[in-house]
């Protein structure tokens, strides 16, 4: 294997030479040679990026997002890591992947009017489960797609800092910190979509604060980053917003859940009770509403997952496969 890559590069470092002749003859043959001269070949940068454009043959290969991307579709979602690795080199490059581009040409040919298609990017520990899923967002978020990402479904299951009662469901608990965090990066993500969506329904949160019927989705999500208390039921209202109106006839958008760690969604808690019981997760408000858009029963969308065996409580660390971390 070693010698074919060594060959490999040989072979185009070679069309690359040059004669050294000095000659009339020499001069013309190689004007002929650089007209004739193919592109630069390059082994780790592809020349395309633009996600929509790319195949087979940039697999492997690095493609460069633009900064305003980052800021926008991923402000607080990239791992902690590749954080660090953008603000080093002062760039952002992402793999393509042999999986990442699988699922795009699945989302290219798919029929949106029919209920939305699950994938799921499974594998070993660093394997490129989560840039695979950050690649496939980056596709629908240039096809202006409305982008409703989850960056860690486990964040959710363990270390609240911070859990009330649901003002709502007395049977269920709020994550106020955790929703207000969210409803910052959706808003970051998906601003021209805020103006454009209109409410389907009246939500009263107080009785002297509410949001009318026909409300922008803006005016919604100001509500739970501006009141904390309700900001966990402001996420599940936004959720529902978006899983009625995606698909139908006067909705002019595409929805693209996706959800790194779902595994997370059917798995245990480490939040504890005041009693010291340990908090179910169906009992939290957050999951509650996100398992429901996790069912394929709204249309105009994709609902795009990994599963992740890092931040994964009660299982072994050797666990990947879907049958191991979802069970049947």
């Amino acid at each position: 294997m070693a010698l074919y890559r060594l060959s490999f590069r040989l072979r185009q470092t070679v069309t690359h030479v040059r004669s050294l002749h000095t000659s009339g003859c020499g001069q013309q043959q190689e004007a002929v040679a650089v007209e004739s001269e193919p592109e630069p070949f390059s082994v780790f940068r592809a020349q395309e990026n633009d996600p929509a454009c790319q195949s087979e043959k940039c697999m492997g290969q690095y493609y460069t997002l633009p900064s305003a991307h980052i800021r926008t579709l991923f402000p607080h979602s990239l791992p902690w890591r590749y954080q660090q690795q953008v603000k080093t080199f002062n760039e952002a490059c992402m793999m393509v992947r042999q999986p990442a581009l699988e699922v795009i040409s699945y989302l290219k040919k798919a029929d949106y009017s029919k209920p939305s298609l699950r994938y799921l990017f499974y594998g070993l520990k660093g394997s490129g489960k989560t840039m695979s899923l950050c690649h496939t967002v980056h596709f629908c978020y240039t096809q202006g797609w409305l982008v409703l990402h989850v960056p860690d479904a486990h964040l959710w299951v363990k270390n609240c800092k911070e859990l009330l009662p649901s003002s709502y469901n007395t049977s269920r608990f709020d994550q106020p910190l955790q929703a207000t965090e969210w409803l910052r990066s959706f808003r970051i993500t998906n601003e021209h979509f805020l103006s454009k969506i209109k409410t389907k329904q009246r939500y009263v949160w107080t009785k002297r604060e509410f949001t009318e019927e026909g409300s922008p989705l803006g005016e919604l999500v100001d509500q739970g980053i501006a009141r904390v208390k309700s900001s966990s039921d402001v996420v599940g209202a936004v959720m529902k917003e978006l899983r009625l109106q995606s698909g139908q006839p006067e909705s002019d958008f595409r929805l693209a859940v996706a959800v790194d760690g779902v595994n997370a969604l059917w798995g245990r808690s480490t939040i504890k009770k005041e009693d010291k019981s340990a908090v179910d997760v169906e009992e939290l408000t957050l999951v509650h509403n996100l398992k429901k858009l996790m069912t394929n029963d709204w249309t105009g969308g994709a609902i795009i997952t990994t599963l992740s065996q890092t931040g994964s409580l009660y299982t072994s660390k050797s666990a990947y496969l879907p049958q191991e971390l979802l069970g049947e």
